[in-house]
């Protein structure tokens, strides 16, 4: 089967399940003038974050192969990025949480492929190539940080979500699709951004997933290191917005220390933050990120984490103590007077694991159904079956072709003929399975022969919850891929002309071949049919500097006049600052 990656020592290592994640990298694709927004943000970032960034942002952009110039392609990128162990992948605007936070986990960048219009060129509210390759890609040459964020991903990729979090997931992706297409109307964007903040003001509690979030917001997207009086930007949101990196070091943006208690601050895409965070250093990071996950279902399981998975109502792993493990959707949990899980169930394919491996003949074609199993100690018996020698299951007539009643402390019985028991390399009994079997607690009958064979999962107590399989290959077609798409921009005529004349200007630099009279042509194009567009003519104007033509006269009166418009005199100023030889206009 091709897939739409590169294949290298990272990237072969990903499980089949979030290959249908990744796109082919669009380059062809990329107009002029996208190259040109590329090519003035960079410029930008370099100039201005050498100074407010963290140190390991401008080595970090030459050790990742990110060029000022262009825009980077992902084969280019990926030759470079496996010197430290990483990998970047295309993928078409936001992808589920839990799958971005899995590529994070096998060491691999996620890299949304579209690029910027040049009505968000300081910011913008869909990911994009400048956000992920020049935002993220950098500060991962750093390999404390590095390992954070593959830590972070292999944590987050456990977390369970709530239900509402997928329908914010998709809210979130269809809005920001909608304001970076210009051909969106303003109706639908408006209808698009209530739904997003409706979600945001009716989240309820709080799910590990957008807890997590949270955390991934105010460190890996927007954090600040060093001291609250004078931090340093490494958040991949701030480096990659030259609005927002301005912006973010004012004296009214709060700046407060990074704790644990972040992961309870939720955060509106559609606004300017409040508040952000200040890490003393990247080890602090993964302190806290240890501290959050200490706190998680996987690491605490009993009854909250079942409870979490019955409510994300999706695939999720629980761990009993034998190692034994059940992957499935959970729909009932019973409890004993303690509060504490004696029998749980799931609905639909389930699969069995052990140590993350499925066991053999118990995948999602046997247990299609479903799966249920009693949690703890028999009654009246001190040693848990888990416990048992071959010699005490024998005594307690748990044996091959015996009929016995098994009555659990929390009042759940199995009563049939036992057929066989299954255990791991260690010699531990994880399965015991029945036929003739009935299974009840108290009144409610749970199992009955007719069923078929019941197999009864061994374990005291339930050790660990978390979301998705144990073993990825028990599930065909893990992962959903939004059935929402990123507009293909409809470009006119005029457009397609404009962008022929960027195109022009940028081989005329490349080329180092600069006609003044080729110029001249281009700009008085420009200037009597697209009066309004300032980049080409910064760019025209750098060129005439550069090489002492009497055109750069006409091109800084013109670029005086663009100055009164407001939208954009500020990205105009900004871009003559990086002219040295730029007259004071």
């Amino acid at each position: 089967m091709d897939v739409a990656f590169e294949l290298n020592e990272v990237t072969k290592k990903l499980p089949k399940h979030l290959h249908k994640f990744v796109v082919k990298q669009p380059y062809d694709e990329y107009t002029a003038q996208n190259q040109a927004v590329w090519r003035y943000v960079m410029r930008m970032n370099v100039d201005y974050l050498s100074k407010v960034a963290h140190e390991s942002y401008v080595d970090g952009l030459k050790k990742t192969g990110i060029s000022v110039d262009n825009i980077p392609k992902m084969e280019g990128m990926n030759r470079i990025l496996k010197e430290i162990g990483w990998a970047a992948v295309s993928v078409d605007g936001f992808i589920p949480p839990n799958a971005f936070m899995e590529f994070q986990a096998y060491n691999v960048l996620v890299i949304a492929s579209d690029m910027r219009t040049i009505d968000h060129i300081e910011y913008t509210p869909a990911p994009d190539i400048i956000h992920e390759a020049a935002g993220h890609a950098p500060i991962i040459a750093n390999p404390e940080y590095a390992e954070y964020l593959r830590r972070f991903g292999e944590i987050g990729a456990k977390a369970i979500s709530s239900a509402k979090d997928y329908e914010m997931y998709e809210a979130i992706r269809l809005l920001s699709i909608l304001k970076e297409n210009p051909n969106s109307t303003q109706k639908d964007i408006n209808k698009a951004q209530e739904k997003v903040e409706y979600l945001q003001n009716n989240l309820g509690e709080l799910s590990e997933m957008a807890q997590i979030r949270n955390l991934h917001w105010w460190t890996v997207e927007y954090g600040l290191i060093g001291s609250v009086e004078n931090p340093k930007i490494y958040g991949a949101g701030l480096l990659s917005s030259i609005g927002e990196s301005k912006w973010c070091m004012q004296s009214d943006v709060k700046k407060l220390p990074y704790t644990l208690d972040a992961a309870n601050v939720s955060f509106d895409i559609t606004k300017p933050q409040p508040q952000l965070f200040v890490t003393p250093d990247f080890a602090y990071l993964s302190l806290v990120l240890e501290q959050y996950a200490n706190t998680m279902g996987i690491r605490k399981g009993g009854l909250s984490g079942v409870k979490k998975l019955i409510d994300s109502n999706s695939l999720g792993t629980i761990e009993l103590s034998t190692g034994v493990q059940i992957s499935g959707v959970f729909t009932n949990v019973i409890t004993d007077e303690n509060n504490k899980p004696i029998y749980i169930q799931t609905t639909g394919p389930t699969a069995l694991a052990n140590r993350d491996k499925e066991l053999i003949g118990h995948g999602i074609n046997y247990h299609k159904e479903g799966f249920g199993s009693p949690i703890g100690k028999l009654k009246g018996i001190n040693i848990p079956i888990e416990n048992m020698s071959p010699r005490d299951l024998e005594a307690y007539g748990i044996y091959e072709g015996k009929n016995v009643c098994l009555e659990f402390e929390g009042g759940v019985k199995v009563e049939g003929e036992v057929i066989t028991g299954t255990r791991d390399l260690r010699g531990r009994i994880q399965l015991i399975s029945f036929k003739n079997c009935t299974v009840t607690c108290n009144d409610t009958l749970l199992f009955h022969p007719d069923w078929g064979i019941y197999d009864m999962a061994v374990g005291v107590e339930v050790v660990s919850a978390y979301a998705g399989p144990a073993d990825v290959s028990s599930y065909e077609d893990l992962g959903k891929v939004s059935e929402t798409k990123t507009h293909k921009i409809n470009y006119s005529a005029s457009d397609k002309t404009l962008y022929d004349m960027y195109s022009k200007v940028r081989m005329l630099r490349e080329q180092k071949n600069v006609s003044e009279a080729a110029l001249q042509l281009i700009f008085e194009v420009l200037q009597n049919e697209y009066p309004n567009d300032w980049l080409l003519p910064l760019e025209i104007y750098e060129l005439s500097l550069q090489n002492n033509y009497s055109l750069s006269a006409h091109v800084e009166k013109h670029i005086e006049t663009l100055k009164c418009n407001k939208s954009y005199k500020t990205l105009i100023e900004n871009g003559l600052a990086l002219l040295p030889q730029a007259a004071k206009i």
